[in-house]
């Protein structure tokens, strides 16, 4: 993989390319193989969930620490590793055989007579007990034809690899909402940078009203007019102020922290990613574990309707046992044989209904493929236009809108401009700036977006296709 657009100094992460933090971390719940399907091993996942205060969250945070914070301590990804656990227990039970059955029996039980004790005077009798009972004891085992136990273990095994796939996804999903977390937190820092600027040059302008009003230059209306211009920017400082907080919260909630433990996030803004064609990102989308995972479904569902046709077979069971017959002191041996006769329930209802889910699972994985292409095709659009944005702020509106201020500035202390000039030149560079710190943190969010479709990295997509734009990197 390629790393070096990852770290563009010791301790920064660049924020596009996170899905290789994914594909690198030693945790077997974000392993290499991962994508291949296999299920995390029990050992591995044990500890790769705490939920406990991640207390290292403390100085400069990192987009590599970020997520590892998220993938130990966040507690929705440990509910779908729990889930994953559950149904290695229905697995288990799936291929357990069935139990004997043990009964025993007596006949006769309580059977009193009325017989002539000898000796004793006619016409009395008394009550004894006459005994006829036998004693029975049988032992039955049920024998599953039809390959139904066979059947039921390929169907919670699918099950289980079908949860492995919801992790997956989810997994992804939580790395993406770190990743724009992360990106909405780094360009909250370079807005309240910006805001604090724009601030500082506010009361640079207010100053220079104050000087031409003492000097009898100016009416002394231009210094009221200077003072609101500085209170709202005063406003929009505590604004930028305010996002980056809420920003900074909902990035410690993702792994569980109510309140923020780091000073400030690190990172690189300003480095941009080359977009592949579009061919190669499709093939990416189809071969995710969201496109997997429909996949999976159908055969999971196959599985099942495999199960419900093997209980058209009848079970047979099969029993024996012996009788000891108390009056004459012998023992006899029994056999037994029974089976159900499947003359009205056939199981045909079931096998119904497993052929329908199986068409609904089918239809289920071609929305899912057309959903991701649906959702590639938005992101690689909006994308492509937000890269043409950036290069126009970057390289026309942004110098024109700085060199406009400086000679409005400069043009006033000189008496040349109005104050309104002036206004409107400092306001026009500050929303700029705005803009183009906005439009950054979107490249990055799409970025995101387009990983976690596609479940990798956009830079090894981009190296890999033969057709694809050159690498944009942009620097102060």
């Amino acid at each position: 993989m390629n790393f070096d657009r990852l770290f563009m100094a010791p301790g920064y992460l660049a924020p596009c390319g996170w899905l290789v933090l994914a594909l690198s971390w030693p945790s077997s719940a974000i392993a290499e193989n991962s994508f291949a399907g296999a299920i995390p091993d029990r050992e591995d996942r044990d500890m790769s969930f705490s939920m406990g205060s991640p207390l290292e969250a403390r100085g400069d945070l990192t987009m590599k620490n970020a997520v590892r914070l998220a993938l130990q301590h966040n507690p929705e990804l440990a509910a779908f590793d729990k889930e994953i656990r559950a149904l290695e227990g229905a697995t288990l039970q799936a291929g357990l055989l069935r139990n004997p059955d043990l009964s025993v029996n007596v006949d006769n039980v309580g059977n009193m007579g009325i017989s002539q004790r000898g000796g004793a005077p006619i016409g009395t009798s008394i009550k004894e007990n006459v005994e006829q009972q036998d004693l029975i004891f049988r032992i039955s085992q049920l024998i599953e034809l039809g390959g139904k136990r066979s059947a039921r273990v390929n169907a919670a095994s699918l099950g289980q690899e079908l949860a492995g796939k919801d992790f997956e996804t989810k997994r992804l999903e939580l790395i993406a909402r770190v990743a724009n977390t992360f990106m909405e937190v780094l360009a909250g820092q370079e807005q309240l940078r910006l805001a604090e600027e724009s601030l500082q040059l506010a009361q640079s302008v207010v100053d220079t009203v104050k000087k031409r009003v003492q000097a009898g230059k100016v009416p002394p209306i231009e210094e009221t007019k200077a003072g609101v211009a500085f209170s709202t920017t005063q406003i929009a400082q505590g604004q930028a102020q305010r996002e980056l907080t809420a920003a900074r919260k909902r990035l410690a909630l993702l792994w569980g922290d109510t309140s923020p433990h780091f000073v400030k996030v690190l990172g690189n803004l300003e480095s941009l990613t080359a977009l592949p064609n579009f061919e190669a990102l499709t093939e990416g989308v189809l071969a995710s574990p969201m496109a997997d995972r429909a996949r999976k479904g159908i055969e999971h569902r196959k599985a099942l309707l495999e199960v419900e046709q093997t209980r058209r077979v009848p079970n047979i069971t099969i029993g024996g046992g012996m009788i000891k017959h108390w009056e004459s002191g012998g023992t006899t041996g029994i056999v037994g044989l029974s089976m159900p006769l499947q003359f009205f329930d056939r199981n045909q209802g079931n096998v119904r209904e497993a052929h329908q889910r199986v068409n609904k699972a089918l239809d289920e994985q071609a929305a899912t493929d057309l959903r991701l292409k649906t959702e590639l095709v938005q992101a690689y659009e909006t994308l492509s236009a937000v890269q043409n944005e950036i290069t126009i702020l970057r390289s026309e509106i942004l110098p024109a809108a700085k060199s406009a201020f400086e000679v409005t500035n400069k043009g006033y202390e000189l008496g040349k401009f109005g104050f309104l000039e002036v206004l409107d030149a400092q306001r026009t560079l500050f929303q700029n700036r705005v803009m183009y710190v906005r439009a950054l943190a979107n490249h990055h969010r799409l970025v995101n977006e387009i990983e976690r479709l596609t479940a990798a990295p956009i830079d090894d997509i981009a190296s890999a296709s033969d057709d694809g734009p050159p690498d944009l990197q942009y620097k102060e």
